[in-house]
Formats: C-alpha cells, sequence, structure tokens
C-alpha cells in the first residue's frame, strides 16, 4: 500500500547527486506502507477563497491484489448533498488506472474518462488524476533528485518528477522525501508551462501498527485561493476487506 504526502525550507544544493539515484528512493516511498489493505474515516474540509467551509465524511477501502497493483473505494456518508455518492479506481499494470463513480442522483455509475483526469472530484481542490498521485507507477516518470534540504527541521531528498505522458494535466511534480523514513511531506505541482498550481502536503504523522500515518493532508489551489484538507480519524491496516467491494456492483448497491 502507498500512502504520501510533503514540506520545504532551506536549500542545499548537492551537485554530484545523480539523476538515476531518484528512483530508488521515489519507489521506497510509495511502498513504504507494506500493508495488504487500508481502511480510513476521514473528515474532507473544503475552504472556499472566502473562508467559508463545508464538510464531508467518508470512508476508504484500498487493497493490493496479488500482483501488487492497488484497488480502492470511497464512499461518501454525509451530508446528505452527497450521501450514497461512491467511487472506484482500479490501478491496471503498466498502464493508467480505470475509474468509476457512481451518483445517487443518476442512479448509475459512470465511468471516467481519462481526458477527464484533470477534473475536480467531487468539488474539491483534488483532480481525478490527484486520487493516484502518491501510487503512481514509478515508470511513468522521469526522476531527477535536485538537492537536499531540511524541512522542519527533517533531512529531505528534493525529487523532480517529469511525466513521460504529455497528456498528463502536470508537466512536473517535485517530491520532498524524508531521508530516514522515507515519507512524503509535500508535493509541488506544476502545469505544462512551469507554473505552480496546486500543493499536497501531509502533517501530524503517528505510529499506526508499526507504520508512520499522517492525520492530516491538504491540497491547495493556488490561482483559486482554495483548499482540501482530509482529517483522518481511523485508519485500520490489514483489516479483512471481501474482494466484492472492489466492483462496479459495489458501487450500484453500497453492499458487498
Amino acid at each position: 500500500m502507498k500512502k504520501t504526502i510533503v514540506f520545504v525550507l532551506s536549500l542545499v544544493l548537492i551537485p554530484q547527486l545523480q539523476a538515476q539515484d531518484a528512483a530508488p528512493i521515489v519507489k521506497a516511498s510509495r511502498e513504504r506502507i507494506d500493508a495488504a489493505t487500508v481502511s480510513t474515516r476521514s473528515r474532507m474540509v473544503i475552504t472556499a477563497k472566502n473562508g467559508s467551509t463545508t464538510e464531508r465524511v467518508i470512508d476508504q477501502y484500498s487493497k493490493d491484489d496479488a500482483q501488487g497493483s492497488s484497488r480502492a473505494v470511497i464512499v461518501f456518508k454525509s451530508p446528505a448533498s452527497v450521501a450514497g455518492t461512491r467511487f472506484l479506481t482500479l490501478e491496471n499494470p503498466g498502464g493508467s488506472a480505470s475509474q468509476w463513480i457512481f451518483l445517487p442522483a443518476l442512479a448509475k455509475v459512470r465511468r471516467i474518462a481519462s481526458s477527464e483526469g484533470g477534473a475536480s472530484f467531487m468539488g474539491t481542490d483534488m483532480s481525478y488524476d490527484d486520487l493516484n498521485a502518491t501510487s503512481r507507477n514509478v515508470d511513468d516518470d522521469v526522476h531527477e533528485l535536485l538537492r537536499e534540504e531540511q524541512y522542519n527541521g527533517k533531512a529531505c531528498y528534493v525529487i523532480q518528477s517529469t511525466p513521460k505522458d504529455s497528456s498528463y494535466q502536470y508537466g512536473k511534480m517535485i517530491l520532498w522525501i524524508d531521508k530516514t523514513t522515507r515519507v512524503n511531506y509535500k508535493i509541488e505541482m506544476y502545469d505544462r508551462r512551469g507554473a505552480l498550481v496546486k500543493t499536497m502536503e501531509s502533517s501530524g504523522f503517528k505510529d499506526v501498527q508499526g507504520f508512520l500515518t499522517p492525520e492530516q493532508i491538504k491540497v491547495s489551489t493556488l490561482a483559486a485561493q482554495t483548499s482540501t484538507t482530509i482529517y483522518t480519524d481511523l485508519v485500520k491496516y490489514n483489516d479483512a476487506i471481501p474482494e466484492s467491494v472492489f466492483t462496479t456492483r459495489f458501487l450500484e448497491t453500497g453492499r458487498p
């Protein structure tokens, strides 16, 4: 299983670092939580430009298959306006993820087209692509180790990841990965013109069943001056999750 995010502070340039050193670091970061399943209950707080907020409660279930590919389901529990909305993503080995969403108002499952990757997920600051940002296949990007620097007193590698697919919504991502724990504290997302458009940051790490787990993940959209913060209230690793949860039938019925 993979979970991650990152931050920034003082700069210490290390010219001798080689680009080929970066990919194993990113891979180790994305695979650092070696759990077969993850179950969470979270509060999603969406903050508008004027400071007003709306809150949603979600459950998420993630599981790796025998080949190591990830499956995940998000279930919206409240408020009533979004309750019953369910989202499924299936990671395709060596390819892009397949995604489906069930909207109660439409009473049917709709597949998310690859061209919709940059669209907002349920009115949040996260796009459909962002949902898989921390579990992307390492081979999907070219990774370059830019430097080392301290972030909040933690020594980090700063790595630039450039997507090989020119249709991906971002031109590059900059990651801050802890040198010791391989925790990914922050990701900066840049558009194809090189402008910073979003940041994704995690904080409040605590030990849960032996895994360093963030209590808070914040995604900020710079131009819109909005943000979405996910507060994780409950995390369980390696709980049994039925295979039938990761199907479009579950999206329709809400029952395994």
